[in-house]
């Protein structure tokens, strides 16, 4: 793995090829490691299991110290593959809060931000390109 980024590269054990991919992906490719799963009846309505993670979109926690909290995505940072969500933060030593980052990997969409009508055409299209 010489290159910066291949799409062409497979898989490898080592965590450190791992990560390079994840950190050194262009952000068309970045937008998919930020996808969660769909609640279930938003897999029934749109017959897909995943989608990328929008701001404004609600979703619920299903790991971690914040399990079970709900919330509104305010930011998908795409370089540190994280988000952050409405009413969940930490105290910090000085007093203030700051909100938490989480990976999309740890929580459920419960309902989407369809601003944009053709998110989930484009999303089931690229499903079945794939």
């Amino acid at each position: 793995m010489k290159k910066k980024f291949s799409k062409k590269w497979k898989e490898s054990k080592q965590p450190r090829k791992q990560r390079k991919f994840l950190y050194n992906a262009p952000q068309h490719i970045k937008r998919k490691f930020l996808s969660a799963t769909l609640s279930k009846e938003l897999r029934k309505k749109y017959g897909i299991r995943s989608i990328p993670i929008r701001k404004n979109d609600v979703v619920i926690v299903m790991r971690g110290r914040f399990k079970n909290k709900k919330g509104k995505v305010l930011k998908v940072d795409y370089k540190k593959l994280k988000i952050e969500i409405e009413g969940i933060q930490i105290k910090k030593s000085d007093g203030s809060k700051v909100n938490v980052k989480i990976h999309p990997s740890n929580v459920k969409i419960l309902e989407l931000n369809l601003d944009d009508s053709r998110r989930v055409k484009k999303t089931i299209e690229e499903k079945n390109a794939s």
